[in-house]
């Protein structure tokens, strides 16, 4: 009886330090759509101000944080999160 009580409080125990090990930060994962956008001209990102950049991925998942693809006509497309 008293062997059940140890084990039982070591679980509770073990499953404590687990969750207090967790980092929610680390286990979110960032879904990018399979979607590329053939008409990108170019590129922004807040690190270059408005200086127009070469697209360096197809879509805005891929960009980088803040950074705005845009068509040749200045249209945005979207922005990266």
């Amino acid at each position: 009886m008293a062997g059940n009580k140890v084990g039982a409080i070591h679980l509770l125990l073990l499953c404590g330090a687990i969750l207090l090990s967790f980092n929610p930060e680390t286990a979110s994962a960032k879904i990018c759509p399979r979607i590329c956008y053939a008409d990108i001209a170019y590129m922004t990102c807040p690190s270059s101000g408005n200086e127009h950049l070469t697209p360096t991925a197809c879509n805005c998942c891929l960009a980088g944080k803040g950074c705005t693809l845009y068509r040749a006509d200045g249209t945005s497309i979207c922005t990266g999160t």
